[in-house]
């Protein structure tokens, strides 16, 4: 073959590779991660070093863009009311939609009956977290030390001193406006950065869903069948019942052009299972996507990966159910509602990585008099194959963060229908 026809062949597969829409190239590499993983085993951990790598460079960008993408969006807002009423919208449908997610799982649960007939008898207890008071939650919002806050990722402090910093802007008016300038600027810079660490997505995902499917498998749901399908159906219901409807009903736009649209941010939530690291793409695909303003993805967004946990909410609250009828406590309507109220309070404090909602059932089970020992063996049984629920549940914590934030670009007429009704790109 000439220099000629391997510079050609290249280019082919260059416009091939580039061609193809983002979200259909890292679903392949989903499918294909699963298969080799499969038959490769617990040789896939050769190559998790790649998604790990992946993982680190979004988890770069994740930051400096929250806080430079959601100071130049309270900037842009013109006045302080417009950040109360879009503040206000947003947190109303996240709790409300935490809610359901509550009931849904509680459900699932009585509906399928997961524990029952569960053995622990083999699992290794594992020390779980207390959660913090209230008082501290909204003491800890508030950094002593903004540089400090930036430095270890606390992703409140992060957003509060981000609001902060962009209230200051609108306050001062025209003799700020260079500070505004330059924060739209950087963040535009940072969504391009986005885009460019995005590339490497197929071949993160394939190395995480390699490792996952290789080290955990299909076999690993054997003892916990019931739970998995409880967790996977009960998510996918609300998805596509309760975010969808959101959408539909709150927004009057289709659902089926969200739910394509917001394809490439699920894919990274599922394999990633942190919704901190796919916070990047999850505004890029709400500015590119789905046509949203930087008032309201830059704003809504980082405050959805941070307290809004439906798929969190979802699977405590089945989990409660769980491990109630493996030790046998009976539950009644008080203690369903004890349930319903400790869980929405715990998942918002639930750190937006993986496999975190398992150290924070101690409350709920508390709650409905379930000894800590028990709590610690129900994590120890969970807890090996977690990974493959949390892909799930994360998921839906995403698909959730970006129902709400086209809904409230809706109301707030901060959303470009063009670009939102616009055919698919591929």
């Amino acid at each position: 073959m000439s220099t000629d026809d391997q510079q050609t062949g290249h280019k082919g597969l260059a416009s091939l590779w580039f061609g193809t829409a983002l979200w259909k190239r890292i679903l392949a590499a989903v499918l294909l991660g699963a298969i080799i993983g499969y038959f490769w085993g617990e040789g896939a951990t050769q190559i998790k070093w790649m998604g790990d790598l992946f993982v680190r460079l979004i988890r770069m960008i994740v930051v400096p863009l929250v806080f430079v993408t959601l100071a130049a969006g309270v900037a842009a807002m013109g006045n302080l009311q417009r950040l109360g009423s879009i503040g206000v919208k947003a947190l109303v449908l996240y709790m409300l939609t935490s809610v359901v997610a509550v009931v849904i799982g509680i459900g699932f649960g009585v509906l399928l009956q997961p524990g029952v007939g569960v053995e622990l008898s083999g699992a290794t207890p594992r020390a779980v977290e207390t959660t913090a008071s209230v008082g501290d939650l909204l003491m800890n919002i508030v950094p002593t030390n903004p540089i400090a806050a930036l430095a270890s990722g606390d992703m409140l402090a992060i957003i509060f001193f981000a609001l902060i910093f962009g209230a200051g802007i609108l306050v001062q008016g025209e003799g700020a406006r260079p500070m505004a300038d330059i924060l739209n600027q950087a963040s535009e810079a940072l969504l391009g950065a986005t885009r460019i660490v995005m590339e490497a997505a197929p071949f993160g995902v394939f190395a995480l869903i390699a490792w996952v499917m290789g080290t955990s498998g299909p076999q690993a749901f054997a003892s916990v069948f019931k739970l998995a399908i409880a967790v996977y159906v009960g998510c996918a219901l609300h998805m596509l019942l309760v975010q969808g409807g959101v959408v539909r009903l709150f927004a009057n736009l289709r659902a089926l052009r969200f739910f394509r649209d917001v394809t490439e941010a699920q894919l990274v939530a599922y394999s990633t299972s942190s919704s901190a690291a796919t916070l990047p793409v999850t505004m890029r695909v709400a500015e590119k996507n789905l046509g949203l303003r930087r008032p309201v993805f830059s704003s809504v967004l980082p405050l959805g990966a941070t307290i809004n946990m439906d798929g969190t909410a979802l699977y405590v609250g089945l989990v409660a159910v769980f491990s109630a009828q493996i030790f046998g406590v009976p539950l009644d309507a008080g203690k369903y509602a004890i349930i319903m109220l400790t869980t929405v309070l715990v998942s918002i404090g639930t750190a937006s990585v993986p496999s975190a909602s398992l150290f924070l059932l101690a409350a709920v089970l508390t709650a409905i008099g379930i000894t800590p020992e028990q709590t610690a063996l129900v994590v120890g049984f969970i807890l090996p194959f977690d990974r493959i629920l949390d892909m799930m549940r994360t998921t839906t914590n995403v698909t959730g963060d970006l129902a709400v934030a086209t809904t409230v670009g809706k109301w707030e007429d901060e959303i470009d229908l063009d670009v939102y009704r616009a055919p698919s790109a591929g």
